[in-house]
């Protein structure tokens, strides 16, 4: 059985953990901060991409239309939820407009065909809300929502519960080569390994570095953003996207599987890793590209603002490579479409580790734990009367503005990747992340965080 590290436990290296157990490796997910998807994959705007802009040729192009196919067939077994609202891209000037054709025809240059035509007039049936002055559109019908938290704690509580070590506040401090492998240390210990996958996001190029490699430098793209109270819900039926530029997809306006309304994201390149802060600059420049886009909306209230940082590089592809002589993969400068790529990304390193003749026996019945439902549209457990007839913890709601009861709560300190604080607590039930922003339930949910309630 090979022991594997894998470094970094976002989206992409749950998701390669959660591959590598269930083909039968012996895995060991590093994570530097305190919780899984802590990092990149908590802030983003929670796209289920199709891969249909993406350049062709690419990896990305390839495993962005992989992750999208691998995500649908995996959403029931995970209790994922995905909503195929479709995209509407606007042109609203005549520049933009004479760019929809070469947008039609890289999305057929990555196999996909499903791009439409759209009048001004049927731009506006499809989206009334939308400001004075599109000119037409393209109608991308399969674009969509997903949501991000449960994807990413799902991956790694499926590699969790089926074998893998989850080490967490463990950043990567040392790399010593041994016989075969490697003695990596970690701000949570030792850790003795055959082979090493550097998934580590916002730090991938410093991991990079310390195996010798120097293959890409990152430089942190800040990505702001707005959301708006369920109330702007009835404004957006799908994600409304602007026609892209060489460097961003731009501002976007979208529903989310919570029921609020996104604005965003802002796109400057930064460098500091750890400035997640929001900008009036930027929350202005949001407010005036979303005047114009969705005037109506900025008569709504504002529920939170966060910004995200997405681990760019100086390549336009992704970083993506394995070095067998150094027992070593590097899985780097996954941006924005990390989470729709992530399974795609995972059954790629399980494959090229079997065609190096690395393989296991799999896991003949794995284990499957479906996530807890957060999205709008579904029942949840506060309207589940057979579920609080059975445990009365699921009527007492502890979140108002979510709806997030005690029972859930109580669970997410449970399950086997418990939340370890607050803010794991909100992304495992949606609690604190509503209108008070945890004004009125901040101090019991954190009084049941350090066990002092419930």
């Amino acid at each position: 059985m090979t022991r594997i590290a894998v470094i970094g436990a976002g989206a992409v290296g749950s998701a390669i953990a959660s591959a590598l157990v269930r083909a039968g490796h012996a895995v060991t997910l590093i994570e530097a901060r305190s919780d899984v998807g802590a990092g990149t994959s908590k802030a983003n705007t929670a796209i289920w991409h199709t891969g249909f802009d993406a350049k062709p040729g690419t990896l990305e192009a390839r495993l962005v239309a992989r992750g999208y196919q691998l995500l649908a067939e995996r959403a029931d077994e995970m209790n994922w939820v995905l909503e195929r609202t479709g995209a509407i891209l606007v042109a609203w000037n005549e520049e933009q407009f004479a760019r929809l054709g070469s947008i039609i025809a890289n999305a057929t240059a990555v196999g996909y065909t499903a791009v439409e035509h759209l009048r001004a007039d049927e731009v506006y049936a499809a989206e009334p809300h939308l400001g004075p002055g599109a000119l037409g559109g393209l109608l991308v019908p399969d674009e969509g929502l997903l949501d991000p938290w449960s994807i990413v704690i799902g991956l790694a509580t499926d590699a969790v519960v089926n074998g893998a070590t989850l080490l967490r506040s463990a950043p990567l401090t040392a790399v010593e080569s041994i016989p075969d492998g490697y003695l990596l240390t970690t701000g949570a210990g030792h850790v003795e390994v055959d082979w090493v996958v550097n998934a580590a996001g916002l730090d991938s190029d410093h991991v990079d570095r310390m195996f010798g490699e120097d293959g890409f430098t990152i430089t942190p793209r800040r990505g702001e953003l707005i959301v708006f109270d369920k109330l702007a819900r009835r404004l957006v039926d799908h994600v409304i996207l602007p026609v892209p530029t060489a460097t961003t997809k731009g501002v976007l306006v979208s529903p989310t599987v919570y029921g609020n309304v996104l604005l965003g994201p802002t796109a400057d390149d930064i460098h500091d890793r750890a400035a997640t802060g929001t900008t009036q600059t930027g929350l202005d420049g949001l407010l005036e590209k979303g005047r114009a886009i969705l005037p109506e909306l900025l008569d709504e209230e504002v529920t939170a603002t966060y910004a995200g940082l997405r681990a760019a590089s100086e390549h336009s592809d992704y970083c993506y490579e394995l070095f067998p002589a150094k027992h070593y993969v590097r899985v780097g400068g996954i941006r924005s479409t990390g989470i729709s790529s992530c399974l795609a990304i995972a059954e790629d390193v399980v494959s090229q580790f079997e065609e190096l003749g690395i393989r296991s026996q799999p896991l003949t019945n794995p284990v499957s734990v479906p996530m807890p439902t957060l999205a709008e549209d579904r029942l949840r457990p506060y309207a589940d009367a057979d579920l609080i007839a059975e445990d009365p913890a699921y009527g007492d709601i502890a979140c108002l503005c979510e709806k997030v009861t005690l029972g859930e709560v109580r669970d997410s300190l449970r399950s086997p990747v418990p939340a370890v604080d607050i803010d794991g607590v909100r992304r495992r039930t949606r609690a604190v992340a509503g209108r008070c922003q945890g004004f009125h339930c901040g101090a019991r949910i954190s009084a049941l965080v350090e066990g002092r309630d419930g």
